[in-house]
């Protein structure tokens, strides 16, 4: 028998986060693209530095076998609000407090017998520099969370198919994460 996630728990545990919005995704329906590959490459400083970023997370053949090795996703996103959204600084620093609710929610999936795989807004920066460019393994693997671009993933087509909030206007931020989960 195949282990559902029990909703009325999930929704109970869910709650008492600042989640704007949340979908339980089939995975078979999430689209892994190369044109957010190009722009890892070509604009995204952190590209070729990390563990979560390409190409160390693999081709974007493996990154898709990954997701699909994954049956179902909570796929949510949080608001933060800055003072001025042209202040990159302001604005990454309220990445933090999503990926702790990220983490949260991986744990509760893991605590009800899940595997999980987590795509999250992270290029990761749990160290202040990086094994990736030395050859070495990652330090923290249970830790890094690569990013959704990092697997083709593209958060606004998930967000328009879900017909789900992308732009609060004025001051506020929306993140998004994507813990990926199956039966252990």
């Amino acid at each position: 028998m195949i282990k559902q996630l029990d909703m009325g728990k999930f929704e109970e545990y869910i709650s008492q986060f600042p989640v704007y919005e949340y979908r339980i995704l089939d995975t078979k329906g999430i689209q892994v693209r190369e044109r957010v590959r190009t722009i890892c490459s070509q604009e995204c400083e952190r590209f070729g530095t990390t563990w979560a970023c390409p190409p160390a997370v693999g081709s974007l053949e493996q990154c898709r076998d990954r997701i699909s090795r994954y049956p179902q996703a909570v796929f949510f996103s949080s608001v933060a609000e800055v003072s001025d959204l042209m202040n990159m600084e302001e604005m990454l620093s309220t990445r933090h407090q999503h990926e702790k609710i990220t983490e949260e929610i991986a744990s509760f999936l893991r605590e009800q017998g899940f595997s999980v795989f987590t795509l999250s807004t992270e290029s990761c920066d749990i160290c202040q520099e990086c094994t990736f460019p030395q050859g070495k393994p990652c330090r923290h693997p249970e830790k890094m969370h690569p990013c959704l671009e990092s697997h083709g993933v593209v958060a606004a087509e998930i967000v328009e198919e879900q017909q789900m909030e992308y732009n609060l206007g004025g001051n506020t931020i929306l993140w998004f994460s994507m813990v990926l989960f199956r039966q252990e």
